[in-house]
Order: C-alpha cells, then sequence, then structure tokens
C-alpha cells in the first residue's frame, strides 16, 4: 500500500514569511511604516517563554517591529490591563498578542476583550469570531491555527475545496470552531466531531478532509482514515518514550501517525506540519492589521 505524501509545514511556512517580508519592505518604502506587534507574557511558562521567542524572532525576520512585554508571574491584573490600553493606543503598534495561559488571578476572558478587535492579531475577540462565523473574513482577524491549517489544505487539494466533506475533531474556539467556519466558507461540508461523538471513527471515515484538534494523543487510529483523504493533525502531545532512555518523552499529535501513513493521501507531520503555520499567520495577520490601520485595504494574498 502506497505512503501518504508528507505535507512541509515548515516548506510552506518559510515561502509564507518569505511574501510577508516583501510585502513589509514594500510598506516601508511605501508608507515609512513597519507593522508593529507588541507581546505581553505574564508569567515564566517555559513553553509559553519558547513560543515568545519564536514569534519575536520571526517578526524581526519579516522586517516588523517587534516589542515584547514581559512581566512577573505575580503582576496583578490591572497592570496587565493597563497595559493593553497602553499598546491599544500606541500608533506603532498594530497588532497585541497576549500569550496564553495566563496566571490563575487574571481573568483571560477580560484580559482579551480589551484588546482592540482591530489589533487582535490571535483572532480571539469575540467582534472578530462574529465576522468569522457570519461568513464576513475578509473583515476579520482569524485565529492563526486554522488560518495555517486551510492554507495547508488548499496547498495539497487544490484552492477549490467545494463539495468536500470536512471533519474537525475537536470544538475549542481557537481552532475547532473557526476551523469548521472557515471550511464551511470553502463550501466544504462539515462534521464537527470530539471526544464524546458517538461511532465517532465511522463519522471519520466518512471524510476527505480530517482536521484532529482534540488535544489526546494518537486518539484518531489509521483505520479511521479514509484511503487518500488529507489529514491536518494540530495536536502536540508529549508522552513518554523510554526507547529513547529513562524519562524521556517525545511529541506526537492527536493521530497515530505510523498507523495514518497507510491510508492517508497527505499528512502533516508532528512536529514540522501545523506548528510552523501557526506563527507564520501571525505574521500576516499582523501585516493584514497594518495595512487596515494606515486605510490601505487588503492586498494580502491567499497564499
Amino acid at each position: 500500500m502506497p505512503q501518504a505524501e508528507l505535507i512541509d509545514g515548515k516548506a510552506v511556512a518559510a515561502s509564507v514569511r518569505d511574501e510577508i517580508a516583501r510585502r513589509s519592505r514594500d510598506l516601508l518604502k511605501a508608507q515609512g511604516v513597519k507593522p508593529g506587534l507588541a507581546v505581553v507574557l505574564v508569567g515564566e511558562d517555559p513553553a509559553s517563554q519558547v513560543y515568545v521567542r519564536n514569534k519575536d524572532k520571526m517578526a524581526q525576520a519579516v522586517g516588523f517591529h517587534s516589542v515584547k512585554h514581559t512581566l512577573d508571574a505575580g503582576t496583578p491584573e490591572e497592570d496587565v490591563l493597563a497595559l493593553v490600553r497602553a499598546l491599544n493606543e500606541d500608533p506603532d503598534i498594530h497588532g497585541i498578542l497576549v500569550q496564553l495561559p495566563l496566571p490563575a488571578h487574571i481573568d483571560e476572558s477580560k484580559v482579551l476583550r480589551l484588546v482592540k478587535p482591530e489589533k487582535d492579531v490571535d483572532g480571539f475577540h469575540p467582534i472578530n469570531v462574529g465576522l468569522l462565523t457570519a461568513g464576513e473574513r475578509s473583515a476579520a482577524l482569524v485565529p492563526c491555527t486554522p488560518a495555517g491549517s486551510l492554507v495547508l489544505i488548499k496547498r495539497t487539494l487544490g484552492p477549490d475545496l467545494s463539495g468536500k466533506t470536512a471533519v474537525v475533531i475537536g470544538r475549542s474556539n481557537i481552532v475547532g470552531k473557526p476551523m469548521a467556519s472557515l471550511l464551511l466558507q470553502e463550501s466544504c461540508t462539515v462534521t464537527i466531531a470530539h471526544s464524546r461523538t458517538r461511532d465517532l471513527p465511522d463519522v471519520v471515515r466518512a471524510a476527505d478532509i480530517v482536521v484532529a484538534a482534540v488535544g489526546r494523543p494518537q486518539m484518531v487510529r489509521g483505520d479511521w482514515i479514509k484511503d487518500g483523504a488529507t489529514v491536518i493533525d494540530v495536536g502536540i502531545n508529549r508522552i513518554p518514550a523510554p526507547d529513547l532512555g529513562p524519562d524521556k518523552t517525545r511529541l506526537v499529535g492527536d493521530v497515530a501517525f505510523d498507523e495514518a501513513l497507510g491510508h492517508a493521501g497527505a499528512i502533516t507531520p508532528v512536529p514540522g506540519g501545523v506548528g510552523p503555520m501557526t506563527i507564520a499567520m501571525l505574521m500576516s495577520n499582523t501585516l493584514t492589521a497594518a495595512r487596515r490601520q494606515l486605510g490601505l485595504g487588503e492586498d494580502i494574498p491567499a497564499f
């Protein structure tokens, strides 16, 4: 049985970054403005620190004005809110990203709602959520992971997805729900499934496109995958890897990758699939936000 094509998220993300860098240079030349991205990190969560460092590095690589605000874990909620208010009014900052999770004493919802929708490059503000759900994608800022996943799907299957059957496993506000909205707008027939869906394997077997974002390591088995389906594995899970040595771990997705290779037509690896696309689409959102705030319109490619 032939093995699935590996969808190289690193290579696609690099092409997106190159395009963003070119358009950023054009903006600086024409308007004298660099897209400005501010990242707010509260606390010392190691994974968050890595993500923020990577985002800052990428922003600088594509020619953005990049600012990082690192606050102690014990910072009062009002101080975080005051910082967001200041960034909202800073004309040099076009995009604001508050790194999650926040410490328990800070109301995440309150902080995220305070970010101006036009600067909400994570796409989490209720106004952006509503615009996307209402089919007004061109007016919204779209969450980065679903946006990047759609780019990978189109790079694999072509720009016209109409009539495809898609199953999104996972119903989170960050991935599952916006992913379903994006696929609906591409004229796919979409099912949102989750860990409590009855007969989940049979539901998945009907899909031309499977997006796994349920947060359970290797939950989706290979024989759940329809032969030739395109599989986008959003999961990032760390599991014990005794074969690598005592106390060693490895990263796996929500799909049993080795099993799925014999069924899928194309599949994203973990790592190296969706992850690089998330940061690339953050850069895209920041450029989009800058152009809108400057009154220049979109001029952003669909990649």
